[in-house]
């Protein structure tokens, strides 16, 4: 009895101790959230709606410590064709978290959810999608257009000029959202402004991004706000080179703040008047935390102008003190109920002030 005692006993300190040294039963042997992340068309670098999203998503995985290439990793799209067989890979593979940025996705989105109930997916700017454990992150890009508007019209007026441009990168209710915000926070300081607008049709194109935007720099506009992902680089670019020339013209960017991008010259300066900072990468972020704190929900997560999701970059070199001081009127009254802002743009048959068709 005494040695089965002292068996026992022995065993007993053997796994207490396996428990405090963190051993197989258990400790700081935590299981790592493992994620993939997928692009649209635009490239993992496009500096703007895919970049922001993949930055949030690392920003998680920087804080865990996890590996990329072996934790997580992203997969490319060069063509919509490849979005089903990238969120399948991922699928296979059973990671914790599948990220798939843009609208662009949805019928990929739909499909890997019928096929793969159990797997957790986050999507950005989808809301109408169905899936027990699909999160569809949508933003209020009209609310922070609206801002965006608001300081390219004031520009504008202080410059003496009245023509303003748009370029979207392809028609879909989430763009409209972007251009009639913009067109609501023109005509509320510029009443008189025209607004003139081109669909590159094309979220990748650089090149299409400038050559659309020396198109409308050289019909009179004064600021051009892009909301085109990678083809914006080009319209970026244009005034930039510009600027450089010494002709007075500017440019704002969206999703992220891409004032440096627009540097020119010795680097002192940038052709980026502003730009709509819309927080894909919180909405990654946010989406990881929750499964690491197993609070993943399928539900439809909004991103408002209130709740920080869309906002102008919290400094603004370019803009004069009594614009900030507009914007921030204005944001006041979008916030508190006192300016609603449309969600679908004027189209040049219903407002003069439109140039270009849709």
């Amino acid at each position: 009895m005494k040695k089965l005692v002292k068996i026992l006993l022995v065993a007993l300190l053997a796994c207490a101790c396996l428990a405090a040294c963190g051993g197989e039963t258990g400790g700081n042997n935590e299981e790592k959230v493992s994620f993939g992340f997928v692009t649209d068309i635009g490239g993992i670098d496009d500096k703007s709606f895919n970049q922001t999203s993949w930055e949030g998503a690392k920003k998680f995985a920087d804080e865990v410590g996890l590996v990329e290439g072996t934790d997580y990793k992203y997969l490319q799209s060069d063509s919509e064709s490849d979005y089903t067989p990238n969120l399948t890979t991922f699928a296979d593979e059973e990671v914790d978290l599948i990220i798939a940025a843009g609208y662009l996705f949805a019928d990929a989105i739909q499909a890997t959810v019928n096929n793969y109930p159990d797997q957790k997916i986050l999507i950005i700017d989808v809301d109408y999608l169905a899936g027990e454990n699909l999160q569809q992150a949508v933003f209020a890009e009209h609310e922070g257009s609206f801002l965006v508007g608001v300081a390219a019209g004031l520009q504008a007026k202080a410059a003496g000029k009245t023509t303003v441009g748009y370029i979207v990168g392809m028609e879909s209710v989430t763009m409209d959202k972007f251009e009639a915000g913009y067109q609501d926070g023109v005509w509320a300081v510029c009443p008189e402004c025209t607004i003139l607008r081109d669909n590159a049709n094309d979220f990748g194109a650089p090149e299409t991004g400038k050559s659309l935007a020396a198109k409308q720099y050289d019909a009179g506009a004064y600021v051009i706000y892009h909301a085109a992902g990678g083809t914006g680089n080009g319209v970026i670019q244009e005034a930039a080179e510009r600027r450089a020339n010494g002709e007075d013209v500017w440019v704002c960017g969206v999703d992220t703040d891409q004032y440096d991008y627009g540097k020119y010259g010795d680097g002192s300066k940038s052709a980026v008047l502003t730009s709509m900072m819309k927080r894909v990468d919180v909405a990654a972020y946010n989406a990881l935390k929750a499964v690491e704190a197993g609070t993943f929900e399928g539900k439809v997560v909004v991103y408002d102008l209130a709740g920080g999701g869309v906002s102008l970059p919290a400094e603004n070199p370019n803009l004069s003190e009594d614009i900030l001081k507009a914007v921030e009127d204005y944001t006041a009254k979008i916030v508190n109920g006192e300016i609603k802002v449309n969600v679908t743009p004027k189209t040049q048959a219903e407002d003069a002030r439109v140039v270009g068709q849709k």
